[in-house]
């Protein structure tokens, strides 16, 4: 069955160019696992008019016999109509079996390569990235009708092996696409291709229990309220959510359990920790000076970001989880773990918990890095300039200093001589500014001012979920944006 591509307007249009273009096109597409780049490749080309598809995935832990076998079967059906080919006892036999089969095709015919999973294809002593060096520059990369698309969920080696390779494939990629979670505006649209009609409110939980990941999303069901679904696929027996985790690191690093130790420790700071207190806290990435390559292998499957915060005075580089499952993870399911290995949890035990400090807690962080993947439609909502820079702020007194710190989810420094300031609320009706949070936000104000030295206009701007409550200290917010501005088309 075709599926509608939802979404995906730009990365549609590299296609398509790459598709139309009267040269030779090598494409590399990397992003997080399960983010939909297969489904992406295959239903745009499905229904093309002349053009021959090639799509082999490999295999996880697959041995290169069977990686080549599976290969084979696939020149055999997409060439031969699907005759039984002999595999080769090598990678460079089988590429040459594939190169052969191009040369016997139509000239009048467009050839697509899809080598899906190429990271598990290329298996330990296989020689595969240099052959496909090989046939690239010798064959391919003088064949106009051949567009070679090279996929994987390893980031990481995507980008350091394919896109930033240092030997015969240096300076070879044409295009590149870096796919991305849907953001709000098209889980939405998703959801509602597959029937499931749910409002701004109840997809936004559902976004910061599972992100926009579409294979996550493929198990919604229609009917069920956000609570109802959420409670099927986290909190019951043996459920999907649970043992998602580990399938989901392993799929993507040799040492999991590494990986999965650092983004515990980064969870762990809701504004960030530096990246030698990273360092300090987990003793394997001190060895070998390799800390800083892992912390960006997480960074390019989009797990977390790194920052420097605006007008800081001190140094260095922060980290962030931005993975909304992986948080869900740590919060909810990890510590019902053995629970859910065996029974389950009480039935309606996700709704009755929504009214806990720890959910309002999880609940206001989990919308805070929903805000921080909207930033385009919060400038918008302000009527920012595009020079505006969207940034983040703090400050941390000395040790045993009478200071008071200050944080600031967001700000705007602008280019006319204002900075607007934002605080980032997740509340269940409009947020209401007491005499007591006033105060606050006027001390926050008068830290930032002093540290800073800044001479420029400060705006105060709040990120509702759902909007302001209008009282006596409502109108020293200048500005409000709201849920659904967060669901508006990038402009």
């Amino acid at each position: 069955m075709s599926m509608k591509i939802i979404g995906r307007e730009e990365e549609q249009a590299v296609l398509d160019e790459l598709l139309n273009s009267g040269n030779p096109e090598f494409l590399a597409i990397y992003g997080r696992r399960r983010v939909g780049k297969t489904m992406l490749v295959r239903e745009f080309f499905k229904n093309k008019k002349n053009i021959i598809f090639l799509k082999t995935i490999g295999t996880l832990q697959g041995a290169m016999h069977d990686q080549i076998d599976n290969f084979t079967t696939q020149i055999g059906e997409t060439f031969y109509k699907s005759a039984q080919l002999k595999s080769g006892k090598n990678w460079n036999e089988t590429f040459k079996l594939l190169n052969d089969a191009v040369k016997s095709t139509n000239k009048n015919e467009k050839i697509i390569l899809f080598l899906d999973e190429f990271p598990w294809m290329a298996t330990k002593n296989s020689k595969l990235l240099q052959i496909l060096d090989y046939y690239w520059n010798q064959y391919w990369s003088n064949d106009a009708r051949i567009k070679l698309i090279i996929c994987g969920s390893s980031a990481s080696y995507i980008i350091n092996k394919i896109i930033n390779n240092k030997g015969g494939l240096h300076n070879r990629i044409t295009r590149t696409i870096h796919l991305e979670p849907f953001n709000l505006r098209d889980t939405k649209r998703f959801l509602n291709y597959r029937g499931v009609k749910l409002n701004n409110h109840q997809v936004t939980q559902l976004y910061m229990a599972i992100g926009g990941i579409p294979y996550y999303l493929s198990f919604v069901e229609k009917g069920l309220s956000a609570t109802q679904n959420l409670e099927k696929l986290a909190f019951r027996s043996k459920s999907f959510l649970l043992e998602e985790f580990n399938n989901l690191f392993s799929a993507l690093f040799e040492d999991a359990d590494l990986y999965i130790n650092i983004v515990r420790t980064i969870a762990k700071h809701r504004y960030g920790i530096l990246q030698e207190e990273i360092f300090a806290k987990i003793n394997a990435l001190a060895k070998g000076g390799r800390g800083g390559e892992k912390l960006k292998v997480l960074e390019d499957a989009s797990f977390i970001t790194r920052f420097k915060p605006h007008l800081h005075s001190k140094k260095g580089v922060y980290y962030k989880l931005i993975d909304e499952y992986t948080l869900f993870y740590f919060n909810w399911i990890e510590p019902l773990k053995e629970t859910l290995l065996t029974k389950g949890t009480k039935k309606n035990y996700w709704d009755s918990i929504q009214s806990t400090p720890e959910w309002y807690s999880w609940a206001g962080y989990a919308y805070e890095a929903i805000c921080y993947k909207h930033i385009l439609q919060i400038s918008e909502a302000l009527k920012m300039s595009p020079t505006a820079l969207a940034t983040t702020w703090k400050y941390s007194p000395i040790k045993n200093s009478k200071e008071q710190g200050a944080q600031i989810d967001l700000l705007f420094d602008r280019k006319d001589s204002a900075i607007t300031l934002c605080e980032i609320k997740y509340t269940i009706k409009p947020f209401e500014i007491t005499k007591q949070y006033a105060h606050q936000l006027n001390k926050k104000i008068e830290i930032f001012k002093n540290v800073t030295r800044t001479h420029k206009q400060i705006f105060l701007s709040l990120i509702s979920a759902n909007g302001l409550k209008n009282n006596l200290y409502s109108e020293m917010i200048d500005s409000v944006v709201t849920l659904d501005d967060l669901f508006k088309k990038d402009e």
